[in-house]
């Protein structure tokens, strides 16, 4: 805040005329002052060192002091000392053997320990009188402006003053030796480890803690006063009037003290509390240490450390806990931290009842990267309530195809390709989620479920089973059905930690009876053997095949009705045996009308008129020109190509402006730089769309 620096002259001790001049932003405080402070080395105040000065208005004496807390350079060179309403000062103050005179109450009023007229009044009022009578003493030598810093109240918006209370310490540096070990040697694992440096840094640098608290509510401190003032520190009042007694020598009258302990103190105590302690309850055995603890990153020491130290002096030395996960921070979709001020809180209830829960929990765990915060929007939350929808779809489709689990059905035992690859891939997704959530990485966890039951499960195996289910072959219908409700279980128990409420809602609707509840099921444990490697090379050839067929066909505008003749060129063996029976798929899904297998010498004749693409080296032809208006697509793309340029130059413009980029705020450049990005991915994409229409 814009602010001043009032120079006072202290009066040197039995020098007529002669000063010592010091500056202070707080003028109020110099009521306080028990001394001055001047650097050792200051060759200006060598003389001074250890004599007094006498402080104006007050008339005490206070000693000048050589300390390095004072800086030459800064000021006059001389520092006033107020060890009750400074932290520095107070630390000078200790070092110095100063007294220490709080000059305030309770509410920043002057106290008694200051002169008459200066009693009742407010700093600030008190702030305008002092400097006027310093003025009217000649002891201002000048006021300069300044701009500094000021702590202000969170809640009550008005500025803090330090200080000078009784309170009771904790000696944490005796604590913290054990509980920095347990985390050096392996005991206590932080993920990601980068947070081990955040406690060591804490830790290692430990100050004796404050743990008591002028609150209302709260564990109250376990200490009683005699009527001296001697306090006695039991665990019971018993105990304390037993110690009260042994030193007075007779039963004295005590009083309980009145503050209660630091929320952190009580909090520190939760790991083993919570169990019963100090008895040695069923459920302390049973449950303490615990396994994981997951909180973020803002108490690491506030909270984790406390948990640590306390833990570990209560139970013998064991820590409370193995792993500490911190999670990431849920930013708004911008990156800026929630509050309610800036108005961008998301409300997760809100969320919930328009998208449900199950949505926002998977949204949260599909953006939960380590070492990154998240950036919440509703329109991600809207993506993963799609994703639920496609779930539930999916059960419903395999219930209208009479998709139920068979007792005794085992996988290894299944006939058909298509059976086989998905087995394999349900082997594959539930060690994929299964290793990101034993390592924390759950994001890794989502995306592997989400891109195995979209894009594997949904998309291509329920495509590629229908021709199955729709056809009069009963034996291979009643595998894939059986094959089908299989999947679908294993997709529940994977999905189950996630999206915990949609699992069991299907697990009890996809099958006639359940032995236990999806939450009392195990998680599923495959043998890699399920795996049938060729069968996965031969379906996921297929998908590949179509796949790119349909690219083509979408970037050239090809009509969705019309079906289009294939040529591969030169493709091996093994890529023929596994098109061929993949073929009836491959026409169906991707409209085609012929697939044929071609050598080098066919393509100056295939070559007209189609488009090329290359599947597994494998150059494939599509012949699109019977169904396209091969002169009007060229123009629509040399259009786009156009536009998109001129987009791209005024993006680049737009963001090499250092005006812009300076002054917009950060998520506006980041948005931008988004959109910059995504222009030049599709312009990447229409000249290579040119240049094989080009090519017909």
């Amino acid at each position: 805040v814009k602010g001043h620096y009032w120079h006072f002259k202290y009066p040197i001790e039995g020098r007529d005329g002669e000063f010592i001049t010091v500056a202070t932003t707080r003028p109020e405080t110099m009521l306080g002052d028990t001394g001055v402070a001047v650097h050792p080395d200051d060759e200006r105040y060598q003389e001074l060192i250890g004599k007094y000065c006498i402080l104006p208005i007050v008339g005490r004496r206070i000693k000048i002091v050589a300390d390095e807390y004072a800086d030459p350079e800064k000021g006059s060179g001389a520092v006033k000392i107020t060890p009750a309403h400074d932290f520095n000062d107070f630390e000078v103050g200790k070092r110095a053997g100063l007294e220490k005179i709080n000059i305030l109450d309770d509410y920043a009023r002057i106290n008694d320990e200051a002169p008459e007229e200066y009693r009742g009044l407010d700093r600030f009022e008190a702030r305008k009188l002092i400097v006027a009578k310093m003025d009217e003493l000649g002891l201002l030598e000048k006021i300069e402006d300044t701009v500094h810093m000021v702590p202000y109240g969170d809640r009550s918006n008005v500025v803090i003053e330090p200080y000078l209370t009784d309170q009771w310490f904790v000696n944490a540096e005796v604590l913290a030796k054990p509980a920095t070990e347990a985390v050096e040697d392996g005991r206590i694992r932080f993920v990601p480890k980068n947070w081990e440096n955040t406690y060591f840094e804490w830790m290692r640098n430990i100050q004796p803690w404050c743990i008591s608290r002028q609150l209302w509510w709260g564990h109250r401190i376990p200490a009683w006063f005699g009527p001296d003032g001697e306090f006695f520190v039991e665990e019971t009042e018993e105990e304390a009037m037993a110690a009260a007694k042994a030193h007075y020598g007779k039963d004295v009258e005590l009083t309980q003290e009145t503050d209660v302990l630091d929320t952190w103190f009580s909090s520190g105590l939760w790991p083993y509390s919570t169990l019963g302690w100090p008895e040695k309850t069923p459920e302390l055995a049973k449950y303490y240490p615990g396994d994981v603890l997951v909180t973020g990153f803002d108490i690491i020491f506030f909270w984790v450390a406390r948990m640590i130290m306390m833990s570990m002096y209560f139970m013998d030395g064991k820590v409370p806990f193995r792993d500490v996960y911190i999670h990431a921070l849920v930013r708004d979709e911008h990156g800026q931290k929630m509050s309610k001020s800036k108005g961008n809180v998301i409300d997760p209830l809100e969320i919930i009842d328009e998208y449900g829960c199950d949505a926002l929990r998977f949204t949260l765990t599909a953006l939960a990267a380590q070492g990154r915060d998240i950036k919440l929007a509703a329109s991600r939350v809207e993506g993963y309530r799609n994703f639920a929808t496609k779930l539930w779809n999916a059960a419903r489709f395999a219930e209208m195809n009479e998709c139920k689990p068979v007792d005794g059905f085992d996988p290894a035992n299944v006939k058909s390709t298509l059976g086989r690859w998905i087995v394999g891939k349900t082997v594959e997704a539930a060690k994929a989620v299964g290793t990101g959530i034993e390592t924390y990485r759950f994001n890794d966890a989502a995306s592997s479920a989400y891109q195995f039951v979209w894009g594997s499960f949904c998309d291509w195996y329920l495509e590629l089973a229908k021709p199955v289910l729709m056809g009069s072959d009963e034996e291979a219908k009643a595998e894939i059905r059986a094959v089908t409700a299989w999947v679908l279980d294993q997709i529940l128990l994977i999905l189950h930690p996630v999206m915990p409420f949609i699992t069991e809602e299907l697990w009890e609707k996809t099958a006639d009876s359940r032995a236990k509840m999806l939450i009392a099921e195990g998680y599923p444990q495959f043998d890699d053997a399920l795996i049938d490697r060729e069968a996965e090379a031969e379906v996921d050839l297929a998908i590949r095949l179509i796949g790119d067929i349909r690219g083509v066909r979408s970037e050239m505008n090809v009509p969705p009705a019309a079906e289009v003749p294939i040529y591969l060129v030169d493709a091996t063996e093994a890529m023929k045996a596994a098109v061929t029976a993949q073929e009836a798929q491959v026409k169906r899904l991707a409209r085609v009308a012929d697939v044929a297998f071609k050598g080098q010498g066919d393509v100056e004749a295939i070559a007209k008129g189609a488009i090329q693409t290359v599947v597994d080296g494998v150059t494939v032809f599509v012949s699109v020109a019977d169904f396209i208006d091969v002169a009007a697509e060229k123009a629509r793309l040399e259009k786009e190509i156009q536009d998109k340029t001129k987009y791209i130059k005024a993006q680049e413009g737009k963001l090499s402006n250092e005006k812009f980029v300076s002054r917009a705020p950060e998520h506006i450049v980041t948005a931008e730089k988004a959109k910059l990005e995504e222009a030049r991915d599709t312009l990447a994409k229409l000249n290579e769309a040119f240049a094989r229409i080009a090519a017909m």
